[in-house]
């Protein structure tokens, strides 16, 4: 049976999950559109739910993730056109959603090992940014993101949807800073830190692994606590009248650089 009354109840609590503190109680989030839905599905992502409006749900690949071996048993929700639009948020929506649960890894239970790339990020404020450093960091192999003090929700549906899909295949660690420093410490990972105020430009730095890439929040970058803690303090180096560089752009150069050198060393290696 097709839903069609917005006081539904599967209706009211799936919409009720665009707000964090609802999603931090049922530890669950929305996702929505093909693809996002598409790498939750192919990754094996705990999914409660599939979301769909016949009517919008018209693509082959749409279709072929209905059948999937990952959704079978899965509940199928049925929504009309209107209801499922107010689930999209934007235009041209594809009639596929999903409730999933969140994943969350505790710190103490990470082991790492050589080659092993993580991004901390203190405080990050907006999920757009967030979502944006997890995509980059899927792209150069990052095991995952931790993320200290007051951060944003990765399940934030703007940083969901930033991060493409990535959400589904990295870990995700909250924590705070006496328990990192704790564990970075333990397992003698190196810890590289981003500042105005370095002197060392970040390409001139050979990366080495285990290493975390510690990164600041957008408005304050990183406290003097943290920078003291670094292994190695690097900048990116700027002229013209910016001063700075968004979060998510600074840490992508850094993490590819690493990602670089890495490359380079393994065809010299081969």
């Amino acid at each position: 049976m097709i839903i069609t009354s917005f006081a539904n109840p599967k209706v009211k609590a799936i919409r009720k999950l665009e707000d964090k503190k609802y999603r931090q109680e049922t530890g669950e989030f929305f996702i929505e559109g093909l693809r996002t839905v598409g790498e939750a599905v192919q990754t094996g992502a705990p999914i409660q739910s599939l979301v769909i409006s016949p009517e919008l749900l018209v693509s082959d690949f749409g279709q072929s993730l209905l059948a999937h071996p990952a959704v079978e048993g899965v509940e199928i929700i049925e929504v009309s056109q209107e209801i499922y639009t107010k689930f999209a948020h934007k235009q041209g929506p594809q009639g596929i959603g999903a409730v999933v649960r969140q994943r969350w890894d505790a710190l103490d239970s990470l082991n790492t090992a050589p080659g092993d790339l993580w991004v901390a990020l203190d405080q990050v404020a907006d999920p757009g940014n967030l979502g944006t450093i997890m995509r980059t960091a899927d792209a150069v192999g990052c095991r995952g993101v931790i993320l200290l003090g007051h951060s944003t929700d990765p399940y934030d549906p703007s940083a969901v949807k930033a991060s493409m899909g990535s959400i589904f295949t990295l870990s995700l660690v909250k924590t705070e800073w006496d328990a990192f420093l704790t564990w970075r410490n333990t397992n003698k990972v190196r810890l590289v830190g981003t500042s105005d105020r370095a002197e060392t430009d970040y390409q001139a730095v050979t990366y080495t692994t285990p290493l975390v890439l510690l990164m600041g929040s957008e408005r304050h970058g990183l406290p003097d606590v943290m920078t003291a803690a670094c292994d190695s303090l690097v900048r990116i180096p700027m002229q013209g009248r910016a001063d700075s560089l968004n979060l998510a752009i600074a840490t992508s150069l850094v993490l590819y650089e690493v990602f670089n050198q890495s490359r380079k060393l393994d065809t010299i290696q081969s």
